[in-house]
């Protein structure tokens, strides 16, 4: 059995990964899907200096202090980011690095060289889509409920984890098992990127037919593809 930490992208919690999760721990895994400084639950932490490489830490410093070896980093939307930079600083503790639907950028690229995104809400410390915005875009693709129980979860995220050039000097210039999960119908990650990072990592490639968030719209689907 395999030891699996999910890391959620921006507007996001550990939250969405627990349909996923479930799947996951039913198959006798051990699952860890942490929630971000900042995001989600943890959103009253919200404050300056949170930022793609202290979410990256934080990763870091899970897989050190409940020692886990061999695991599987499983990265979604911009926690491809945090993937990156927390596998660099904990290489001898993984085993397989996974990017679903996922941006990977170089040492000083930022998600706006490759993300356009339509106007956000955005204050000093977060930004994020409206509530119009979420149900009539992001979560567009969900079926009803599963659409209300997540516009009901989603949370700005930390403005300088979205807007500062990640900081990356070792992460492609090692050796990684990957693999690269494309989502057909989002238009964000660009396929361009996608093709880019299995490409460097000479990676697995996989196509799911649906949208930008495959842990919600096709569970089953994205548990089978992050176990190969």
């Amino acid at each position: 059995m395999a030891t699996f930490v999910l890391i959620h992208g921006a507007y996001q919690g550990g939250w969405i990964w627990q349909p996923v999760a479930t799947r996951l721990r039913a198959s006798g895994h051990a699952v860890y899907a942490p929630t971000l400084d900042g995001c989600a639950e943890r959103k009253q932490a919200l404050r300056p200096g949170i930022t793609t490489e202290t979410h990256a830490a934080e990763i870091a410093e899970l897989l050190f202090y409940e020692d886990l070896r061999d695991a599987v980093l499983v990265g979604t939307s911009a926690g491809g980011m945090v993937l990156c930079r927390a596998a660099e600083h904990a290489r001898e503790r993984i085993g397989r690095v996974v990017f679903a639907d996922a941006l990977a950028l170089m040492n000083g690229e930022r998600i706006a060289d490759f993300v356009k995104r339509p106007s956000a809400v955005s204050t000093t410390l977060a930004t994020g889509p409206s509530r119009a915005d979420a149900e009539g875009r992001m979560f567009k693709d969900l079926e009803p409920s599963v659409r209300e129980w997540a516009l009901a979860r989603y949370t700005p995220h930390p403005i300088a984890a979205m807007d500062e050039p990640v900081q990356l000097e070792r992460f492609w210039d090692q050796p990684w098992r990957a693999t690269v999960i494309r989502c057909l119908r989002a238009l964000n990650p660009p396929e361009m990127h996608q093709r880019r990072t299995a490409d460097k990592l000479g990676a697995k490639w996989f196509e799911l037919d649906t949208g930008h968030y495959p842990m919600l719209s096709t569970p089953d689907e994205l548990t089978r593809l992050i176990q190969q």
